[in-house]
């Protein structure tokens, strides 16, 4: 009997396989086929506002995304520079062929980890636990845990105007039979719908046409073990290009053709990423609208036409796509549609991604109701670790809202559950000052390295830059400047009056515009680049930093109040009556957990509380 059981070779799917693994389960992931594994069948690109912070996360917890980006990545580039440090992020443009056979050869070498090719079409389930799952061909496999990573494969139709296939992406196959083994078990299902934009000729592009993006030209990665990327003269090139009135009137007098607007879709699609023609009738003041052309991989042809998701007829795509400035000749490789699939509720999880209604079964991705590869990925790799810590009969790891992008998506998903494809946004988030690019690893690693992911040499590693930046907090500190030292040219250069007296450089760094590196000729010390952009960062914003902590550590305050697993909401006096039914339904794991479920009062807070306190000192008069 396998330890886990992983289904699905997608971005969630492989980080969930190869956690189970290393952490020395015995296990086996469930593919279509080895090529299926590590596709990405939308954007060729990892990372983004929010989203690229989760990759970082990803890789303090030991996982692969952020790695295997950065060693496949086409261009670098760290978003949101001129805002705060709270929303920038890094993103990549993947080469998506040399991703996926990377993550193909992480999969296929990994110990403990074993490959087996087919459909999955069913759960088995014995007194409502897990035991196991059914084949297509017949055959069963056991395991005393499971992870569904399904994505859009689960009884998914892709749609082009009126015509509607069953099929998962690209024309693969897909099934019907384990969503209706899900609803079998309790699990509640429901449709949900995403889409992609065409792929065009790269040499029928006139780009001199478009404003090209290109990446940073500094060193940025995802993965703290990445040291070197590749150079940002050899990093290939974005556009950037519009709608216009004319793409606007073929959309516009057209929208019944759309299988969104002709009652094809029934399912929701995703709010943050709408296709092109919801673009038109939800923003229809914008005379314009941004689309990036985006390299697939030096292996293809093919440019990615980011923004211009849609569903109408290939003909009328046609026209659409010559719309576009420098595009007018543009020869179509692949064209776009709209793909439906069966997700679950995710109210009808725990904090650990384990199912509420069967034990043991794990679900993770866009079966959670959630769009992005980040997201899926990050999911993955929580249930991984979950099933691994169930199995050793071990508290599960739940990530704070205050320390993880990856503990606000989870605790969204199953406190408030989603009705849309969920997309990861800073705006999520309480405390995005507190959740950095840049201290990812400071957040999240010593839980890698406790649980066994994170090796001796990376915790070590961790440990000397941190100690960098201690160092260089203090050396800054005591380093006194003076009228005389040779920095007065730099100060005036952004705005500041010449020194008239002796100030410590640690004051001048907390000014606005002033960095280490301005400094550097009259400090008497080296140091590194990277320790001196997070030193930066503590000591401008620590008042706010601190100010964050304060309100985390409130909440925090009701997230370590546990509600006992046999609470009978019924007997509780005094709940409202939409708050009753919501936490029968939810089951929230804490407190704290229960106060963010909508429909869930502060009134009916306040009576929990109390009920608890009462069953506290019962318990210590026993």
């Amino acid at each position: 009997m396998l330890d886990v059981i992983v289904v699905g070779g997608g971005h969630a799917g492989i980080e969930a396989a190869l956690i189970a693994a290393r952490l020395g389960c015995e296990t086996a992931l469930i593919s279509l086929s080895l090529e299926n594994i590590g596709k990405m069948p939308c954007n060729p690109s990892v990372g983004g506002p929010a989203k690229g912070i989760v990759v970082r996360e990803i890789d303090a917890l030991g996982g692969q995304m952020g790695i295997t980006a950065d060693q496949t990545a086409l261009q670098f580039k760290m978003l949101n520079t001129t805002k705060g440090p709270g929303v920038q992020s890094l993103r990549v443009q993947s080469d998506k062929l040399a991703y996926a056979r990377q993550m193909q050869e992480e999969i296929l070498h990994q110990e403990h980890l074993q490959l087996i090719l087919g459909i999955c079409t069913g759960i088995l389930v014995e007194n409502g636990k897990i035991t196991g799952i059914t084949m297509e061909d017949g055959q069963t496999i056991d395991a005393r845990a499971v992870i569904l990573t399904t994505g859009t494969y689960m009884s998914s139709s892709v749609m082009i105007s009126s015509e509607v296939t069953p099929s998962g992406p690209d024309g693969e196959p897909t099934t019907n039979k384990l969503s209706e083994s899900l609803r079998q078990a309790g699990l509640k299902t429901f449709r949900l719908k995403t889409g992609t934009p065409p792929r065009v000729l790269t040499e029928s592009i006139d780009f001199s046409k478009t404003t090209p993006q290109p990446g940073t030209d500094q060193f940025v990665a995802f993965s703290t073990t990445t040291q070197t990327i590749r150079k940002p003269e050899d990093q290939k090139l974005c556009y950037l290009t519009y709608t216009t009135p004319q793409t606007h009137e073929l959309i516009l007098t057209n929208l019944k053709k759309s299988s969104m607007y002709s009652g094809v879709v029934k399912g929701v699609g995703p709010r943050y990423c709408p296709s092109i023609e919801d673009k038109l009738v939800r923003f229809s003041d914008k005379p314009r609208h941004q689309i990036f052309l985006e390299p697939e991989s030096e292996s293809l042809d093919t440019t990615y036409v980011q923004g211009f998701s849609t569903s109408l007829p290939r003909d009328l795509q046609e026209q659409m796509v010559h719309s576009l400035p420098g595009l007018e000749h543009a020869v179509i490789r692949k064209y776009a549609y709209a793909i439906e699939y069966d997700a679950i509720d995710p109210l009808q999880l725990k904090p650990s991604l384990e199912t509420l209604v069967v034990e043991n079964l794990f679900t993770a991705g866009q079966i959670n109701g959630t769009s992005g590869y980040e997201e899926a990925a990050a999911q993955g790799l929580m249930a991984g670790i979950n099933a691994v810590l169930k199995l050793r009969n071990q508290p599960p790891l739940v990530l704070r809202r205050d320390e993880a992008y990856i503990g606000v998506m989870i605790d969204d998903l199953v406190t408030k559950g989603t009705q849309e494809p969920y997309r990861l946004l800073t705006s999520r988030a309480e405390f995005r000052l507190l959740l950095r690019h840049d201290n990812a690893d400071q957040r999240l690693m010593h839980y890698g390295y406790k649980l066994g992911s994170i090796s001796e040499q990376r915790w070590q590693d961790y440990q000397r830059r941190r100690a960098q930046v201690e160092q260089l907090k203090e050396q800054l500190k005591t380093c006194r400047l003076t009228p005389k030292s040779p920095i007065q040219d730099a100060l005036e250069a952004v705005g500041y009056a010449a020194l008239t007296d002796g100030v410590s450089a640690e004051e001048l760094v907390r000014r606005p515009h002033i960095t280490v590196a301005m400094l550097k000729p009259a400090l008497d010390f080296e140091f590194d680049a990277a320790a001196a952009a997070q030193t930066e960062i503590e000591l401008k914003y620590e008042g706010y930093i601190n100010k964050a902590r304060k309100e985390a550590e409130k909440m925090m305050a009701m997230d370590h109040v546990v509600l006992p697993e046999d609470l009978d909401y019924d007997q509780v006096q005094h709940l409202s009556l939409e708050g009753r039914q919501k936490l029968k339904a939810i089951q929230p794991h804490t407190l704290g957990q229960a106060s963010r479920i909508s429909g869930v009062s502060p009134a009916d807070i306040a009576m929990l509380a109390m009920v608890l306190e009462q069953r506290h000192r019962k318990e210590q008069k026993i």
